[in-house]
């Protein structure tokens, strides 16, 4: 089953700072594989030890790993202190097993177990972790990946998973313990003063190690609460290959610069250069710059020369909208604590910003409406029939960003800002900038009540957060 979480912690040092995780934590055989929510210790930075909630006793959790096509059976067992669910960020499955509690699924309860049973249609790059109460369960390190291969993988020498997120600790390697401030509802969210790759604190001592002319697939996941991350490869050129697993034209990172907001992913292909000497810096551009690791080389060359351009990876099946025919619709953000007054509607009263914030601790507004996470929801923000094409235009009047992100589907981004993208982008998860604007369409094909909201965990517990319903 390969090596354990203990061992491979422990072993970290000796390896260069080896960012890599475990094996699979899931095999064919193993069914239903059981994934255990508990509270555990680990090492996360230097000194004592830090108090997480985990999945299997590691932050992160066991790698997922599955075939295109493949139908899984997994048992979530929580002996947590707190109810909880398991969703499946990206994957479209049957509704009833999406995770979200008083909406899919009722929590589980302390002690208690939940089967879910599933069939993963796309390959691709995923991650699970709990929608209930996401602002405090995902940062406490209630999260894990989850790799679904194509049935023809792309050729590469081998792969990596990066997992980032953060944590926010005092001087004593303690978690932090402010969950839930409307502030952070309210703001750019809960942002750790740890960043984390794969469960381990980020540093220039972390290294990815390349041989001269080796290819790496290396996929990003944010798991983090409410951090966006800018990413640079010093050095290095990476070509883009998938965006929240769904192949794309090979391209460089536009700009030089990987924006990964929460809940995104992104695949790239890293050449190793001809240089066998050097230390490259893999930098976070944001908040005036953090070194997160560093690409360091090691070995023979893979190769004489160097590689050309990486093929595309395998497409999924996806359903393809057509524009002529879409039902068109908006969805319009305001609130936060920067912004104008706004009337929204709250348990179906009249109020604005700050009496919904005094009254109720919720701070954004969704089509002029505050929704409580899960429990209070009212009318969907939108109602499709099954097959039907639509358009969404999301309008963002607010001062913030957010990667918004929908359950069940994937939907193509046409434009962002009122400027049409030259190469449409699949996507489940997409980020709109402060004052900016997005448009998306798809097929609303999954019958079933869907989660569409904010993946700052924060400003979906603060109010943006709303369901789409496709009838069948």
């Amino acid at each position: 089953m390969g090596i354990t979480r203990r061992a491979f912690l422990q072993s970290a040092g000796a390896t260069l700072g080896s960012l890599a995780l475990p094996r699979p934590g899931f095999t064919a055989a193993a069914s239903p594989f059981e994934l255990r929510a508990a509270v555990t210790r680990q090492p996360i930075r230097d000194g004592a030890q830090t108090e997480v909630w985990s999945f299997n006793g590691a932050c992160p959790g066991p790698l997922l790993r599955f075939k295109k096509g493949q139908t899984v059976d997994v048992r979530l067992r929580n002996d947590l202190p707190r109810v909880t669910t398991v969703h499946w960020h990206g994957i479209r499955l049957d509704n009833a097993m999406d995770g979200v509690p008083h909406v899919t699924q009722a929590p589980v309860r302390v002690g208690d177990k939940f089967d879910y049973h599933f069939t993963v249609p796309d390959s691709g790059t995923y991650w699970y972790h709990p929608h209930q109460s996401s602002f405090e369960q995902v940062p406490r390190g209630l999260y894990g990946p989850i790799v679904v291969e194509e049935d023809k993988p792309l050729p590469v020498d081998r792969e990596e998973l990066w997992v980032l997120s953060d944590f926010k600790l005092d001087k004593a390697n303690k978690p932090i313990e402010d969950y839930g401030r409307v502030l952070d509802f309210g703001s750019g969210g809960r942002i750790g003063n740890t960043i984390t790759i794969n469960g381990l604190a980020a540093n220039a001592s972390r290294k990815l190690a390349l041989r001269p002319n080796e290819r790496v697939r290396l996929r990003l996941v944010n798991a983090a609460s409410a951090r966006i991350f800018s990413l640079a490869f010093d050095g290095h050129d990476p070509i883009v290959v998938t965006y929240d697993g769904q192949s794309t034209a090979p391209h460089p990172i536009p700009g030089g610069v990987l924006v990964l907001g929460p809940g995104q992913r992104t695949d790239l292909v890293i050449d190793g250069t001809a240089e066998t000497r050097g230390t490259f810096a893999i930098n976070d551009r944001r908040e005036g710059g953090t070194r997160l690791a560093s690409i360091v080389y090691a070995g023979s060359p893979a190769r004489a020369k160097a590689l050309p351009l990486p093929e595309a990876v395998e497409r999924n099946a996806l359903p393809e909208p057509d524009i002529a025919k879409a039902t068109a619709h908006f969805l319009v953000f305001e609130g936060g604590v920067m912004g104008q007054p706004a009337i929204a509607r709250v348990d179906g009263k009249a109020l604005d910003v700050k009496q919904i914030m005094e009254q109720h601790g919720l701070t954004w507004t969704m089509n002029y409406t505050a929704q409580h996470e899960h429990a209070m929801m009212h009318e969907p923000l939108f109602r499709f029939d099954r097959g039907e094409h639509a358009t969404i235009k999301m309008l963002n009047h607010t001062e913030y960003e957010h990667p918004m992100h929908m359950h069940g589907h994937f939907f193509k981004v046409l434009a962002l800002d009122d400027r049409k993208l030259e190469r449409p982008v699949w996507r489940d998860t997409v980020m709109l900038g402060p004052k900016g604007s997005c448009d998306i369409a798809f097929v609303a094909d999954n019958v079933g009540e869907w989660m569409f909201h904010c993946h700052i965990l924060d400003h979906a517990a603060g109010g943006m957060m709303g369901t789409l319903v496709v009838d069948g």
